[in-house]
């Protein structure tokens, strides 16, 4: 009995061993995506060109890339493409994103990588944003918005000429709280530029 007891211990100890170097490869996150850097299914639904989410002004030059949540938990990412282009019409306020990923992991771009979206503050004029969505009030991405996120970073990257050190968050920028999870779970940020390196690595020729 004893020497069951033992092995069963013994097993439990390598099982966990195993788990927090796993979590170590991951910089302390949890996620570990195997994803390449070629580019993904987008669904380009430019907004209009208006004053409140389009200005039409061209970037300086794109030297980051920045992450965004939204701020509507469960709306989807034609939901948010939808209110960005309203706001011509609504003036509520000044806000938009050049991509928008959805809880299913769909993509959609909302203006163009050249020109300028209102999403970053004073990066707005040499990044590009992207707003993700998410199920709930906690701003965990779903495994399949994950993934497309990892995706269409890296492949931002190598068409920019970028490193997962040129990813960062809203976060960042302002000290917003955004995207939520990420900030709240520093190793997942971690893991997650992780994800992207690997991505980038895997970048097609």
């Amino acid at each position: 009995m004893g020497k069951g007891l033992m092995a069963a211990g013994l097993i439990l100890l390598l099982i966990l061993t195993a788990a927090l170097a796993a979590r170590a490869v991951l910089g302390g996150g949890t996620r570990r995506v195997d994803v390449d850097a070629s580019e993904p299914d987008i669904d380009v639904q430019l907004l209009d060109v208006n004053p409140y989410s389009r200005p039409g002004t061209q970037s300086d030059g794109i030297t980051g890339i920045v992450i965004h949540y939204t701020a509507n938990p469960g709306s989807t990412a034609q939901d948010n493409r939808d209110y960005f282009n309203g706001l011509q019409y609504s003036h509520e306020t000044s806000a938009s994103s050049n991509f928008v990923v959805g809880i299913d992991g769909e993509i959609i771009q909302c203006v163009p990588t050249w020109e300028v979206a209102y999403a970053s503050n004073d990066r707005n004029h040499d990044t590009v944003s992207i707003e993700v969505c998410h199920p709930d009030e906690s701003g965990e991405f779903t495994d399949a918005t994950y993934r497309s996120l990892v995706r269409l970073t890296a492949w931002l990257c190598v068409k920019f000429g970028l490193t997962e050190e040129n990813v960062i968050r809203h976060y960042d920028v302002t000290g917003k709280n955004c995207p939520k999870y990420f900030v709240e779970h520093e190793d997942e940020w971690t893991a997650f530029r992780e994800n992207v390196a690997r991505a980038i690595e895997k970048a097609p020729d």
